[in-house]
């Protein structure tokens, strides 16, 4: 086979789906395009701006999530720092907005190892391992310095070369030969894979690493296996064989002081099922509470061999590896288990693959990386959560062998699912490259969003999860047991699961392509809709004191890691959501949009009693009858720090889309009475909100006809999209007029998007009609990433194509390329200097973007039969 050089290898990568993205001479996009790993081009070709400040951030002018609220006032300030210090140095938990230890930006990550709800491990572009989410919903960010991989080459039974593949120079391991050359090594992800090119200097040797996550749609077992596979193509260009070695190292541990508390151990295994066999070593973690074992391993088979260290200090030289493998490319494979380490030691293992790679030939060394946590407390350590994998493999501590012979032996059919997926999209050509990168790569945070997937206990029974008033959800049970529970964070940095504001958008990623998860979260919600916590407590923003939650409104959260999730919801404490105006319609919303998508006859039945008490729990926000929802004179919706008084284009256009969905709801179900209640208050509701806030151009933000209530909101279509996202919104259940609605979008085209920075930062949240962002709060001068991708799927919709696609990119660019937050999108940035909450939930509304442009696909008119001319033309 012809050997392929440094270009050759990177043309292969852009013929198996790359070809979208641009490469390094176009701004080298961190974790989206073919990155040179060098120095350099972390310093210059990224274009990352180190000087960006996060806002959440104590340094003045501070701001974060309840100071963002209230600059320049003191009492909100001291009920957050009480409650803070109450929260981390009495309690000794994690606060769920820790404002005094906010994540820096660093700019370094890449694609996360590992599938849904069993925690993630995420390696940065250069390859280093980086960021560490095993116990669910807590971080770490460590770059774990032992935690490697290296390769050896031998000619005629010498080594001639030996390389640790990082371009870092540690003050550790200082055995080791480090400091690789980046320029030789490109960088590519496209979620849930990625490619490293290694251009070995002098040796006309090319490898090619390929990361392998188990991410596949409407896939609920493999999908949920905590394991990453790197495969590794070995290219010998020389006219002579090549003994090649690949050895993959790794610590004991995340890099945490834990990994010092003593007693932790390795052990060689081997794994053997219908004649295939894997070999590695297992590194036991025996913390008290969440104990885990990684394994690295490797295929072993004819041709290729297997060696392993099973105990080294990562702390030290490291010489007795380097040494051990320098002398003919293998590890000497001692048997039995390591000594528990002592109080401050540290352990690491090693696993080798080797092969020959024949004269002009092509191999292939197959490794993979597996940890099993099988059964985790959350912060409150009540109950015994068994993650999702545990229904397919042991829940005793000992899955680890397995899985990882299940990820090194069926790897190849996951990435067929994967190909037939990602193809379609990446092989249309009418869609832009950067949109095919965002599209896929935005889909990290389900995974790595701190997600959590669990079973529900065997011997669990509808009273367990349905509470005092839940009998009504008939498919409840069968729902929870059959695919689970799930929940993943609002951000790395806003740890509240399922923050359903939030949500709202973000679920158009996990109807499209996990719809059972989305219906066992809506299950989840509704239980909470229909039950109550009466405990009372402090609100910091105004601090009054209220209720946990009330009943029949629908929660913020169902809670926090550092708690008890599901069994103690609203975590968030800064305002009392029960008076907010956008949750109950989110609900609501989302119920026929499932419904829409899934065609689930019993899911709706069920959630619709559920809807009906969470409208009427709504209209007493309607306080002088006119059809139309009133806002109350505070941030009483998603944009927290945003007053908002009287009718509202957000809160307005959401109430009667609802509204709207409900007559639907209503139709489907022969519910003839509340068909006609709800499609008498729309009739209402679409007069008072024209007659309130149209302006001729667009709706108002608010009618209190304050200096900021003509402020043009880039959110204001929020109903109509969702309306169209259902195919409705037009003819007999159009709710906004179609001109309106153009109107509308045009001018925040124009004035949001294109007044904004030049028209290359996306829209941001609130413009007044003199073309100058509105500055009244923190978050109308905001552009929300997710919020964007959603007017974006709205401007399809609405046959606004081009200008869709232009007010989308501004985000991906400024995210991905200029600031170098590759992996870690923020809930928002500035134009100038300023993000806010790294890693967030909301982005994944770019799935409505896609659901919108496959709404249009499927809307077009068939092709006529071709002319003679263009047949001959093709």
């Amino acid at each position: 086979m012809p050997a392929r050089g440094r270009g050759q290898a990177t043309l292969m990568l852009r013929e198996m789906g790359s070809a979208l993205l641009q490469g390094p001479e176009h701004g080298a996009q961190r974790g989206a395009a073919l990155l040179p790993l060098s120095d350099s081009a972390r310093q210059g070709r990224a274009s990352a701006d180190p000087s960006w400040e996060d806002q959440a951030s104590p340094k003045p002018p501070s701001t974060g999530e309840p100071w963002e609220r209230c600059p320049g006032e003191g009492a909100e300030t001291c009920r957050y720092f009480r409650w803070w210090y109450k929260k981390t140095r009495l309690e000794k938990k994690y606060p769920f907005i820790d404002l005094l230890s906010a994540i820096p930006l660093q700019q370094i990550y890449g694609c996360p190892l590992g599938g849904i709800g069993g925690g993630t491990i995420t390696r940065g572009w250069r390859g280093e391992f980086c960021r560490w989410q095993l116990n669910p919903g807590i971080y770490h960010y460590e770059t774990v310095i032992a935690d490697q991989f290296t390769v050896c080459l031998r000619r005629k039974g010498q080594t001639v070369y030996q390389q640790v593949l990082s371009v870092e120079k540690p003050s550790t391991l200082q055995g080791w030969n480090w400091g690789y050359c980046g320029r030789y090594a490109f960088y590519h992800a496209l979620y849930p894979r990625a490619w490293t090119v290694y251009e070995l200097p002098g040796q006309n040797v090319v490898l090619t690493c390929r990361q392998v996550s188990p991410v596949i749609p409407h896939d609920y077992q493999d999908s949920s296996l905590p394991v990453g596979v790197f495969i590794w193509e070995v290219e010998n260009g020389n006219d002579e064989d090549v003994d090649v070695s690949i050895m993959f190292s790794l610590q004991n541990g995340t890099g945490t002081k834990e990994d010092k508390r003593g007693g932790h151990w390795n052990e060689p295994f081997t794994f053997e099922k219908e004649g295939k066999q894997v070999a590695g070593v297992l590194l036991h973690h025996c913390t008290e509470v969440n104990p885990f074992t990684l394994a690295i391993s490797a295929r072993e088979k004819a041709g290729t061999g297997v060696t392993h260290f099973t105990a080294f200090n990562p702390t030290g030289s490291g010489k007795e590896v380097w040494q051990d493998l320098l002398q003919d490319g293998r590890l000497d494979s001692p048997a039995g288990r390591s000594t528990p380490t002592e109080k401050g030691e540290v352990v690491a293992a090693a696993v080798c693959a080797s092969c020959t790679v024949p004269a002009r030939g092509h191999r292939t060394l197959k490794l993979a990386l597996a940890w099993d946590m099988p059964c985790v407390h959350f912060g409150s350590k009540e109950k015994l959560h068994l993650r999702r994998y545990t229904r397919y493999f042991s829940s005793k501590g000992d899955a680890a062998p397995a899985l990882s012979h299940y990820a090194l032996t069926r790897y190849e059919e996951w990435e067929k699912k994967i190909d037939a997926w990602q193809k379609p999209i990446l092989e249309n050509s009418h869609l832009p490259p950067w949109y095919k990168s965002a599209l896929f790569n935005e889909l990290y945070f389900l995974t790595d969003g701190g997600t959590i997937w669990v079973e529900l206990p065997p011997d669990c029974c509808a009273e367990d999860v349905q509470g005092p008033a839940g009998a009504g959800l008939s498919q409840l049970l069968p729902v929870l047991r059959e695919y689970g529970r799930f929940a993943y964070l609002e951000g790395q940095e806003y740890r509240m699961y399922n923050t359903y504001d939030v949500h709202f958008y973000a679920s158009f990623a996990l109807i499209m392509l996990w719809p059972k998860l989305q219906i066992s979260l809506q299950y989840d919600i509704a239980v909470t809709v229909v039950n109550e916590d009466v405990q009372p407590r402090q609100y910091l923003m105004r601090g009054q004191t209220a209720q946990v939650k009330l009943k029949n409104v629908v929660p913020h959260d169902i809670g926090e890691p550092d708690d008890e999730p599901w069994q103690r919801v609203n975590a968030y404490l800064i305002h009392d959501t029960a008076s907010w105006k956008d949750l109950n319609l989110k609900f609501v919303l989302q119920v026929y949009r499932d419904y829409y998508l899934t065609h689930d006859s019993l899911y709706l039945r069920d959630m619709w009693p559920v809807c009906q008490a969470v409208m009427e729990s709504e209209l007493k926000f309607d306080t002088d009858n006119d059809g139309l929802i009133e806002n109350g004179g505070f941030a009483d919706q998603t944009y927290d720090a945003w007053v908002v008084t009287g009718a509202s284009a957000y809160c307005g256009g959401l109430w009667l889309a609802a509204v709207c969905m409900m007559c639907k709801m209503a139709d489907v179900l022969g519910d003839g009475e509340t068909l006609r209640k709800y499609t008498a208050i729309l009739q209402k509701g679409k007069e008072a909100f024209e007659r309130l806030l149209w302006n001729g151009k667009y709706y108002n933000y608010d009618s209190s006809e304050s200096v900021t209530s003509s402020s043009i909101m880039s959110d204001q279509c929020a109903g109509q999209w969702f309306l169209g996202a259902c195919g409705l919104g037009q003819g007999q259940f159009e709710v906004f007029p179609k001109s309106h609605v153009v109107s509308a979008l045009k001018t925040i085209f124009e004035k949001n998007v294109m007044g904004f920075a030049g028209g290359t930062m996306g829209a941001v949240n609130g413009m007044t009609p003199d073309g100058v962002p509105d500055t009244s709060s923190i978050q109308s001068n905001e552009v929300w990433i997710g919020v964007v991708y959603a007017l974006a799927a709205t401007m399809i919709q609405e046959g606004l194509v081009q200008e869709g696609f232009h007010t989308a990119e501004g985000c991906y660019r400024t995210v991905w390329e200029r600031l170098g937050m590759a992996f870690q999108t923020p809930e928002a940035y500035c134009e100038k200097k300023v993000f806010r909450s790294l890693a967030y939930m909301r982005p994944l509304s770019i799935w409505s973007m896609q659901l919108a442009l496959e709404s249009r696909a499927s809307q077009a008119p068939a092709p006529t039969e071709p002319t003679q001319a263009n047949s001959l033309n093709p």
